[in-house]
């Protein structure tokens, strides 16, 4: 999609030097760099700025806006590694503009936070781009039209909600209409531009599409819906929820462990996905989930040979830990058996400084979610279909970033040089084309279970949420297995029963943790509850402890952090009218 929108920009060029030569009026020539209106104003014009507007959904606006891992549609830096989800992984000297973001300690003038910012713009202006031109466009369908704007507007909506969730509900908010400086003041809140965006694109959508991965009045139906959850209006995002759920159009994919291969690209449960693609002629695997190339085990023994980024944290793996099938209050108060310090690569034993086998390895018999093994690689346990994970040859340091592996968006042996690049110069063969999911059919029955427990309706927001929990109990033929057939940890999950307002509550936030970690969702999850400076503190303070991640001694989270930094650089160059973020 990247390629496409260049050579878009190229055609456009191409054609302005020839109406140069061939015009006698140089007063009526449209500048070079222009948005030619005239010249897009038909079919494949509009479907050239559409794709170039859907090509933003990743995050990535080209090199020159800043490395594709920093703002990223999963979100996986600006959510999970600022949360107590994931380490940043690897070592300290790689990529270290993210350091801060995992201490929560960056500042104005952070890479990262520079490369949201004009990410999530840059997709705003091309969904505007295809705005203007389809109002101005002439000889066609009064359908096509309107289709082409509801899309737009729907893209719209979602970029300015990643901005919303990233830079607080004060940014500025532009349309078409925004004046060509691009100089807006953040004088007031956007969620009603927004909800107008997600409002008008699911009435003019379509309910399904021919081609996939475009917007479907479902796909804006549950970014509304979301939104207002965001606000608190449970009423208002319920009816939207409950619309969705009783439409009959969507299912829970019967194999979580599908659900982040290619196995579960556009299935039953998919409300709206990023599509990606690999092996299809562009360079490198740009239209692939390439924002992700870093977060693959390190040293090549599994997946793509680098580099050993996006490290699930211990506090992560503690959370999966059951009794009688249920999550555990105080889970983080010991950690779940694991290999740190162990400098062994064979999966049955550790020593502690190389060399022969001293001490025996064996998986933790604590019984855990099955969950936990579809979300981390761990060291005796199988990793896909590589083989048993071996430990610390997985990982790049780690004393540094612990030793654990991302697992989720990870490509599989069998689909290697298919489903993922094949071959790439610097090594990162971990492009893959394993979609994500923006929203999908479980987001939706979590989404709903909450608003039904904020609004008094326990018992059917315990009923949602365990519709989501009876997907991996009542199929344990999916839970990892040895080669043998056997289960490949002490896996137990069960139902809840009857619980009070407070209890449901715990089990809803406990749940999403669970169903949606290192998918993108934590760090705006715990600021939207209200509960991030107390959360996070826990975390750090536990996380300092000897043994653990000493570069996170002395890390805090103050609650002005809930919202990140206007970049300085928008803030310079709007002559004034930005004003900073409190606290900053």
């Amino acid at each position: 999609m990247k390629n496409i929108y260049k050579y878009l920009i190229i055609f456009v060029f191409g054609i302005g030097i020839f109406i140069a030569s061939c015009s006698d009026e140089f007063l009526e020539i449209t500048p070079f760099g222009t948005l030619n209106e005239s010249v897009l104003g038909n079919t494949a014009g509009l479907d050239g700025l559409l794709i170039a507007a859907y090509a933003e959904l990743d995050g990535w606006a080209g090199w020159n806006t800043g490395p594709v891992w920093d703002a990223v549609g999963t979100h996986w830096v600006m959510s999970d590694v600022a949360s107590d989800d994931a380490y940043k992984g690897t070592d300290a000297g790689d990529q270290p503009p993210m350091n801060p973001v995992e201490r929560n300690e960056h500042d104005a003038a952070n890479r990262v936070v520079l490369t949201n910012w004009l990410a999530w713009y840059d997709g705003i202006a091309r969904s505007n781009d295809v705005i203007k031109v389809a109002n101005k466009a002439e000889g066609l369908d009064a359908n096509a039209i309107a289709q082409y704007i509801a899309e737009a507007r729907f893209l719209r909506g979602h970029y300015h909600f990643q901005l919303v969730r990233i830079f607080g509900a004060q940014v500025p908010y532009v349309d078409e209409s925004a004046p060509t400086d691009g100089i807006i003041p953040n004088d007031r809140q956007i969620w009603a531009d927004i909800e107008g965006d997600f409002v008008a694109a699911a009435a003019a959508l379509p309910s399904s599409q021919n081609e996939v991965g475009r917007a479907t009045s479902w796909a804006a139906k549950a970014s509304l819906a979301r939104v207002k959850l965001y606000q608190k209006d449970y009423s208002g995002s319920l009816s939207l929820l409950n619309e969705i759920i009783g439409s009959g159009q969507f299912s829970l994919l019967p194999n979580f462990g599908d659900l982040h291969g290619t196995a579960g690209n556009n299935g039953p449960h998919s409300i709206f996905q990023i599509q990606m693609s690999v092996n299809d002629g562009v360079p490198d695997g740009e239209n692939g989930n390439y924002g992700e190339v870093l977060n693959n085990p390190h040293n090549g023994v599994a997946a793509g040979g680098c580099c050993g980024f996006f490290q699930p944290s211990h506090n992560l793996v503690n959370a999966f830990k059951t009794a009688n099938g249920l999550p555990i209050a105080n889970f983080n108060d010991v950690d779940l058996g694991n290999d740190q310090g162990c400098f062994s690569a064979l999966a049955d034993c550790c020593t502690e400084s190389g060399g022969a086998c001293t001490v025996a390895y064996s998986v933790d018999p604590h019984p855990v979610d099955p969950r936990l093994d579809h979300t981390v690689g761990r060291k005796g346990i199988p990793y896909l279909d590589w083989g048993l994970h071996t430990g610390v040859n997985y990982v790049r340091d780690q004393a540094y970033g612990g030793p654990f592996s991302p697992k989720k968006r990870v490509f599989k042996l069998a689909e290697q040089g298919t489903n993922s690049i094949n071959g790439h110069g610097w090594g990162a063969n971990g492009a893959t084309a394993i979609n994500y999911n923006i929203v999908r059919y479980a987001d939706v029955l979590l989404m709903a279970a909450e608003c039904e427990i904020e609004s008094g309706s326990v018992s059917r927001g315990v009923d949602l949420i365990n519709q989501v929990r009876s997907r991996i109990k009542d199929n344990p033929d999916q839970w990892v297995k040895f080669s043998d057939g056997s289960n490949a940890a002490n896996y137990e999950i069960e139902l809840y029963g009857a619980l009070g307002q407070s209890e449901a509550r715990d089990a809803l936030r406990f749940e999403r943790r669970l169903e949606f970690g290192m998918e993108g969702h934590r760090l705006f999850d715990l600021n939207r509850w209200g509960i991030t400076p107390q959360v996070m503190n826990d975390y750090y303070a536990k996380e300092s402890m000897p043994g653990k991640r000493n570069y996170l001694i002395g890390a805090s989270f103050a609650a002005h952090r809930i919202l990140n930094p206007i970049p300085q650089q928008a803030i310079d160059r709007s002559v004034g009218t930005l004003t900073q973020n409190p606290g900053y």
